[in-house]
């Protein structure tokens, strides 16, 4: 019998062109003999749309948007797509929410699916939810005594009343060059580098317009490790691979437009930076309760120090993302990714069935 797979993407979120990319990449990769797929979109503007079902590889072409004119909001739209009965011939079995940055990858969607109490690939609320605020992750890391580099957030409202006091705080405590970023965003977007105060107050301007929280990174110079991690309870990690931005840095045009930048897998490591790797990869996915898939990010400097940089709860996943290339060359291929990422979120939700909710 044919897993019924509802593919969620799009999203009102600055990744939504991203999202579509990963979803074409599903559609495509996916065994239509295993799978009864239900390209579910959401518009830039928060919309849900379902399209018809897909019955031949051809249909991926007309799978990616759908007109939201005189479709239902999303408060009365979601539940009824779902259908949490189980006899009902419409629900799905699991739900593979390809969503990139907020109002997706946050935890916002994953709570929908848990009140529905459906099955689905990734992490659940809180994992998505510090994952993807890179203040709450790296305070997680702190606490899981992972080293890092040294960082500074802000809020919006405290820049603007001491934009001044924001910029000498910075170049005390972390120096140049630095790294400004959006705390809750993905695919590099608002994210700058700077080496004065100008770019420092250029930068800020910048992030804030992505979100109300910014965090300020120290600049290291380091190779960028990246790991892939995969499983639930008893996570495993790909090979390692290697970042080599053609440019400055890794930005999202080097990520999705320019293809300006080298990925290097397997990576040239030392059999120990590995195995460190690899330790604090694990760490990272238990300390924020991860399932299914993350990406680790590590700095690996040339003394042999390795410096976690952030996790991605919903990397990548187009055939030519870090991600999946990562375990094609431990030896899985996509499509049998995709099959296995399906098979952990059913193994998640089966052991969430056993827990009681009365006493």
């Amino acid at each position: 019998m044919k897993t019924k797979l509802g593919l969620l993407y799009g999203g009102k979120s600055a990744e939504h062109q991203v999202s579509l990319q990963t979803a074409l990449a599903v559609i495509k990769a996916l065994d239509l003999e295993k799978f009864e797929i239900h390209p579910i979109y959401i518009t830039v503007d928060g919309q849900w749309v379902k399209g018809p079902q897909l019955e031949k590889p051809v249909d991926h072409v007309k799978a990616l948007e759908f007109s939201p004119a005189g479709r239902p909001s999303a408060s009365a739209l979601a539940p009824a797509l779902f259908q949490a009965g189980k006899e009902e011939s419409g629900k799905m079995d699991v739900i593979f929410p390809l969503l990139h940055g907020p109002n997706g990858e946050d935890g916002t969607v994953q709570g929908l699916l848990e009140l529905l109490n459906l099955p689905y690939v990734g992490n659940g609320v809180l994992a998505s939810a510090a994952g993807m605020d890179k203040i709450m992750m790296k305070n997680v890391f702190a606490q899981a005594g992972l080293a890092q580099v040294k960082y500074v957030a802000f809020v919006r409202s405290e820049w603007e009343k001491m934009k001044d006091a924001a910029y000498e705080k910075v170049e005390s405590e972390l120096g140049y060059p630095c790294f400004v970023k959006p705390a809750n965003l993905g695919s590099s977007v608002g994210i700058s580098k700077c080496t004065s105060r100008s770019e420092l107050e250029v930068a800020f301007s910048e992030a804030f317009q992505f979100d109300r929280k910014i965090i300020v990174e120290e600049g290291v110079i380091a190779r960028e490790i990246e790991v892939g991690v995969l499983g639930n309870d008893e996570p495993e990690c790909s090979v390692p691979g290697e970042i080599v931005p053609k440019k400055d840095f890794y930005d999202y045009k080097a990520k999705y437009e320019d293809g300006n930048t080298a990925l290097i897998i397997p990576a040239d490591v030392a059999e120990e930076e590995y195995a460190t790797i690899k330790e604090m990869a694990v760490t990272a996915f238990k300390a924020l309760d991860c399932a299914g898939l993350v990406r680790a990010d590590f700095f690996l400097t040339k003394e042999g120090k390795v410096l976690i940089n952030e996790v991605n709860t919903m990397p990548g996943f187009t055939p030519f993302s870090m991600f999946p290339l990562l375990w094609k060359h431990t030896g899985l291929e996509y499509p049998k990714l995709i099959e296995r990422l399906v098979h952990l979120a059913q193994e998640r939700h089966a052991e969430k069935q056993t827990i009681k909710y009365t006493f």
